[in-house]
Formats: C-alpha cells, structure tokens, sequence
C-alpha cells in the first residue's frame, strides 16, 4: 500500500520541461553565413557580387512599408533586383536573434533586421532565408521580408 501511494504521488508531480536538442552548431554557423554574406553586396549596390552568393531565379519579396515609401508586396527575381542595383547604396542591414533550422540540404534563417543610413534607422522588420546546399555550398534561394519605417528599434 506505502509503494502504491509513493508510486501515485510521483506521478502526480509534472515532469520537467523537455526541450528538442539543437542540430549541431557548425551547421547552423555554416548557414547563418551564407545569409549574412548578402548583407555586403546589398549594402554596396554589387549586383554581379550578389547574384554569385544567391538563386538568380530566385525571389526577393517585400511585404509592408520600405523606406522608399512604397508599402504592400512586391515580388522580383535576383537576376531583377541586382540589375537594378547602384552602386554605393550606403545601408547597413544588421539581424539579430536568429532561429536556423537545418534538414540535409535545406535551411531556413528567421531574424529580425534594422537598416540603418548614416547611423540613423530607417526600417525594420523580419528577414527570412530560404537556403539551399549545393555541392556543399550553401546559398540564398528566396528572401521574404517584412518591413516598417516605425516603431523599430532605436528610432
């Protein structure tokens, strides 16, 4: 009878919280990489640099407000974008907090952004990559994006 009370007391209590253990961190550095390495041919205006880190069929997807004013969504392939590319744009694009999911050859990032021109902020919102590995190397397929001009962060 003690055994059986000791038994049911136990498994009354909640057991503790179990949490997924992450992919291996050399994978999720290898793709956060890839992503992060747009950032300096976006912010430079270098079209042909851009075009070799990503899918040019790919897609560059805007959804809200852009600096430029234009607000709703707009869809453009990387062949599209970096045509139209000028050199020295001046921004700077920075993620933080990043979530990277990995299964084989295929890789999402999801990170909040800021762009900011001349220390000042201009936008925010969400980044996310849609990567693939090719023959070992990772790059951007698609990058969806949310976008604001306020209410980010250090305006």
């Amino acid at each position: 009878m003690l055994l059986t009370l000791s038994v049911l007391a136990l498994a009354a209590q909640p057991l503790p919280r179990v949490e997924a253990l992450p992919p291996p961190a050399f994978e999720d550095a290898e793709v956060l990489a890839a992503a992060q390495a747009i950032f300096a041919p976006l912010e430079t205006g270098d079209g042909p640099a851009l075009l070799k880190l990503v899918y040019p069929d790919g897609r560059v997807t805007a959804s809200g407000t852009l600096p430029s004013g234009f607000s709703g969504t707009r869809s453009r392939s990387w062949a599209d974008y970096a045509a139209r590319m000028k050199l020295g744009a001046g921004f700077v694009e920075r993620i933080s907090n990043p979530v990277v999911e990995v299964d084989g050859d295929v890789a999402m990032v999801w990170a909040p952004f800021t762009i900011t021109e001349g220390g000042k902020v201009l936008s925010c919102g969400i980044d996310h990559f849609d990567m693939v590995r090719e023959s070992g190397v990772w790059k951007v397929m698609n990058i969806t994006f949310s976008s604001r001009v306020t209410g980010c962060p250090g305006q």
